[in-house]
């Protein structure tokens, strides 16, 4: 009785794994709890990550509990949805009022090609070499999304790495800058941004998804809700349903996707080579990725007449808005007085539609 009675508690089923899994996990809720590194995923993503690694728990199992929620994952719906939560709370005005901005988002998205190809190179297939390059966007829900078209069984380690990386913004991001970057290229003052009107905000959503619709079909599910919320903020007619999505609705899916994504990492499956390899590579995706945003920056400098200042590529990343407060905190360093926080938006909410642009063209690469 006492034999059955032991064999029926995860005591007797326990290992090494398990035990490497807890201290990550206790990790990552230092890091989110009190680092305060992006908590809002970090503390679901790592409790999920507990739950799951209790041995016989059934959770992620044929109809246990985190494995039905996961299904939102695994048929795509709870990223385009946090996508339209995001865009109720973006103001697209900057990158409006400086269209040059689309530019350096886009550049830094050359960072994501620029990862898939050394991927590829070493060895991996190339859906998960372009799951693991989707790190380099700086976007949680798009490397969600996209992992769980082409490489679900990648899903956990992708999706921590690319939400710890977000997180680490301020501590990788402004050494790439200051080392691309001459003092006099970051003390460049640029000029106000114009103001811009009600229609053109109106318009900006509408416009953006006709024509990533028509180049990248394979982008509207994302890009589409991103612009869908982003029309709800600007029309002033729809306030409740902005506030919803902003609110409400983002803050229940935070919590179902990170809880789910956490639980996907059992203890059998992250802890192997292949999850060193994507941690590894998922900081070269985040370098190149700043590092092709500043050097576009300063091609735009000298194009401008110096009326640009680099750093402000750093921030096409989507990593919103943190990034562009890393490029400020980067330009003020050389000068208190320069303030880059508004121009630094532009490429950074650039890089949110490049991010799920070149999800798109992956999936459409890749038959995904």
């Amino acid at each position: 009785m006492f034999e059955m009675l032991w064999e029926s508690t995860g005591l007797s089923l326990i290992t090494w794994r398990e035990l490497v899994m807890y201290v990550i996990i206790v990790v990552l809720l230092y890091l989110g709890i009190y680092r305060k590194y992006e908590p809002l995923l970090l503390v679901p993503i790592a409790f999920g990550a507990f739950l799951t690694n209790f041995p016989g728990s059934g959770i992620m199992e044929t109809n246990g509990l985190l494995r039905l929620l996961y299904t939102g994952v695994e048929l795509g719906i709870y990223p385009p949805l946090i996508f339209l939560g995001i865009g109720a709370m973006t103001d697209f005005g900057p990158l409006i009022a400086n269209p040059r901005s689309l530019l350096l988002g886009a550049a830094a998205q050359l960072g994501i090609f620029g990862t898939f190809i050394v991927a590829s190179s070493i060895g991996f297939p190339l859906n998960e070499s372009a799951s693991i390059a989707i790190i380099g966007g700086a976007d949680g829900p798009t490397a969600i999304y996209l992992t769980s078209k082409l490489a679900p069984h990648l899903l956990a380690p992708i999706a921590i790495s690319a939400y710890s990386y977000m997180a680490l913004v301020p501590i990788i991001q402004p050494p790439i800058m200051r080392a691309l970057t001459t003092p006099e290229e970051r003390k460049i003052r640029m000029e106000q941004l114009r103001p811009v009107s009600k229609l053109e905000k109106i318009m900006f959503p509408v416009i953006v998804t006709l024509f990533g619709g028509i180049l990248v079909p394979s982008s509207v599910p994302l890009l589409g809700m991103l612009m869908f919320g982003n029309l709800l903020r600007e029309t002033g007619v729809t306030k409740r349903l902005a506030s919803a999505a902003e609110n409400e609705l983002i803050n229940i899916l935070t919590i179902l996707i990170g809880l789910t994504v956490g639980a996907t990492a059992q203890a059998e499956t992250f802890l192997s080579s292949s999850t060193i390899k994507i941690l590894v590579l998922g900081v070269v995706a985040f370098a190149f990725a700043t590092a092709f945003g500043v050097i576009f920056g300063k091609i735009l400098n000298k194009l401008s007449g110096g009326k640009i200042n680099p750093l402000i590529g750093a921030a096409g990343v989507s990593a919103v808005p943190m990034s562009a407060r890393v490029a400020h905190q980067v330009g003020q360093e050389e000068d208190r007085t320069n303030f880059l926080l508004m121009h630094a938006m532009g490429p950074n909410v650039a890089g949110v539609i490049g991010s799920a642009i070149a999800a798109g063209i992956l999936l459409s690469m890749l038959g995904g």
